[in-house]
């Protein structure tokens, strides 16, 4: 393979890379739901200031529920979640949450707003507790910060309606037991009885139940996901918002486009389940009846339930609460009683496969299907998710070997370059043939420099003798593109990556960018941390060029072609660097790995082929 076409495949590259940075969209293409009837409505008023709070003693109380997978903090408005949060393994052995720069951070920088619960609270029994943790926990759902309350429209299983005073409404405890709370309350025409439960026998990980019972008129009142808070995956925000429903006999998983406002309500669609994903976590809200026609998603502004991150460096705005809006997601009440099983954590394909086999019922011909509201996202996922699915299955295998996801990230790098050895070889092979011909190629260049058409024939026969086609060492390359897709997104959205150490202190969150040091002032493009294994994988690119070049050592032996194939070479280093340097650490690693790999090959075949090759007389 000559040099432009060496130039073009990676021009191609880059263009891929380039696309997923610089226009990779808070709302990737998807696959969106087919809406019969879409209503758009106003945008719902707040129905508090962002700076007004609530007494925990006077208008609110919190009540807690807790078990090794989840801590629910119920509040007295709406009977509702006003928190709910994940304790990390650090405090639950069993936990799939692994603490994150952002929490340690949080809980260094700003105590106040690291206490789990954030409000005193009661628990079973009659007892009552002032203060809640220090760390220790992950708040999935956006909570308060700064001593100020959301609004409780946008707590989670609250009941809401075109009426704002419903979600305001006060209900009154009625049973508080170790696994069961209990709520009643009035909301317009209707008397509302809402019960939390955590079963102990055949209940799955992060899940509980909420049994709702509406005595009287249920029209208008939708029951809300809440807001999860904001995961940073690949230096952007990509909530997802899913829905399963049954089309001809048989259950099919859309992914709905994130409103740009709301509410949008969707009518004559009747959701199995709905989910409401942050990129790593998130709620299902599954009605194990049928419940009415439609759902209804919605934009919430970030002013207006400001993420956690807002509490990061606040000093130098880091993360603008205007830039991270929240989606909240609503299903339709119906009068009687109406079961749901309500899923809230990890994103996990083996913790969403454990519940689908804890909740399959063949005879009722009923699978939960869970495991569909995982989605990769992106502009190439319809080429990326069935290489994904089998990358991640390699992976699973190497992790149940070495016990560490970055050993698995490094086997896994082996065994692609393992499978894909003889293509490289193939197109190897090809690149040192084409480069032992280039002086002929250079003179006939030169000779018919004023024909090009000519030189372009002549160079075609030489091609031809010698027994080369410039062609066949483009694909492998393109063969292995989907592999290198596929990877891209599993290293980037895989949640047992999350959190996964592999040299504490420096690379102490795979699915997130190294950091080796941090500073105050943030600077365009890099922040306040600088990233190493960018740097290093830029590197290794360059030293790929040196030992694949046969390029003359002397500057003023490179001919014009010469120097700018040796220009580009050292501007795809660059701009691959440029590229990922917000990029996972794992893909980092990935990447780089796999390209010194690649140098290894190179050198390898380049002298056994000069061993093979027949001497000169």
């Amino acid at each position: 393979m000559d040099k432009r076409t060496i130039l073009f495949m990676l021009c191609v590259s880059v263009a891929f890379f380039g696309v997923q940075y610089f226009f990779n969209p808070k709302e990737a293409p998807k696959q969106a739901v087919q809406q019969e009837k879409v209503v758009q409505a106003e945008p719902p008023k707040p129905l508090i200031a962002q700076s007004t709070s609530f007494s925990t003693s006077g208008n609110e109380t919190f009540y807690v529920l807790e078990n090794e997978y989840q801590q629910l903090v119920f509040s007295s408005r709406g009977g509702s979640l006003a928190e709910i949060n994940l304790p990390l393994v650090s405090t639950s052995p069993n936990s799939y949450v692994n603490e994150i720069d952002f929490d340690r951070e949080i809980v260094r920088n700003s105590p106040q707003n690291a206490r789990f619960p954030l409000n005193a609270y009661q628990t079973p029994g009659g007892g009552s507790v002032t203060e809640g943790k220090l760390g220790g926990y992950y708040p999935l759902l956006r909570r308060g910060i700064n001593g100020n309350s959301l609004p409780a429209e946008y707590y989670a299983l609250n009941v809401v309606g075109d009426d704002p005073n419903i979600a305001n409404a006060n209900y009154r405890v009625t049973r508080f037991e170790p696994n069961l709370i209990e709520f009643q309350g009035s909301v317009g025409q209707a008397q509302i009885t809402k019960t939390y439960s955590i079963p102990a026998e055949r209940n799955g990980p992060y899940c509980f139940n909420l049994d709702i019972r509406v005595d009287g008129d249920a029209r208008g009142l939708w029951l809300s996901s809440g807001v999860p808070d904001v995961e940073i995956v690949s230096n952007s925000y990509s909530p997802i918002l899913r829905i399963q429903v049954t089309k001809n006999k048989s259950s099919d998983v859309d992914t709905i486009d994130l409103p740009k406002k709301g509410p949008i309500q969707t009518m004559n669609i009747s959701p199995n389940w709905i989910s409401n994903c942050n990129g790593f976590l998130g709620i299902i809200m599954d009605p194990l009846d049928p419940v009415s026609p439609g759902y209804k998603t919605t934009q919430i502004d970030g002013t207006l339930a400001p993420t956690r991150l807002t509490l990061i460096d606040p000093g130098y705005s880091l993360f603008k609460a205007a830039d991270y809006p929240g989606y909240a997601t609503y299903l339709p009440l119906k009068s009687g009683v109406t079961p749901f099983r309500i899923m809230a954590g990890p994103y996990d394909t083996s913790l969403l496969k454990e519940l689908d086999a804890l909740y399959d019922e063949p005879l009722k011909n009923y699978n939960p299907e869970y495991t569909a509201a995982l989605s990769i996202q992106g502009w190439f996922s319809f080429i990326s998710q069935p290489f994904s699915k089998f990358l991640f299955w390699l992976m699973e295998i190497f992790y149940t070997i070495t016990r560490s996801w970055a050993m698995s990230i490094v086997l896994l790098t082996i065994a692609l370059r393992a499978m894909m050895y003889p293509l490289n070889n193939w197109s190897i092979r090809s690149s040192i043939k084409m480069q032992e011909i280039a002086p002929k190629v250079k003179s006939i260049q030169e000779k018919y420099k004023k024909d090009p058409r000519k030189a372009q024939m002549e160079v075609m026969n030489l091609y031809r003798e010698s027994g080369i086609n410039p062609l066949t060492g483009c694909f492998p390359v393109l063969l292995q593109m989907p592999f290198l897709i596929g990877m891209f997104y599993l290293l980037k959205s895989s949640f047992p990556l999350r959190g996964a150490i592999f040299i504490p202190g420096w690379i102490d969150d795979l699915s997130a960018p190294d950091i080796l040091f941090t500073w105050g002032q943030p600077i365009w493009f890099i922040g306040n941390e600088f990233h190493l294994l960018p740097i290093l994988m830029g590197l290794s690119m360059f030293l790929q060029q040196k030992f694949t070049s046969k390029l003359p050592k002397d500057p003023s032996k490179l001919s014009e072609t010469q120097k700018q194939q040796k220009m580009m070479g050292n501007m795809m280093a660059v701009l691959f660097t440029v590229m990922f340097y917000n990029f996972p650490s794992g893909l980092n690693i990935y990447f780089m790995l796999s390209t010194l790999l690649g140098i290894a090959q190179q050198v390898w075949m380049t002298k056994k082929m000069q061993a093979t090759a027949p001497k000169k007389a």
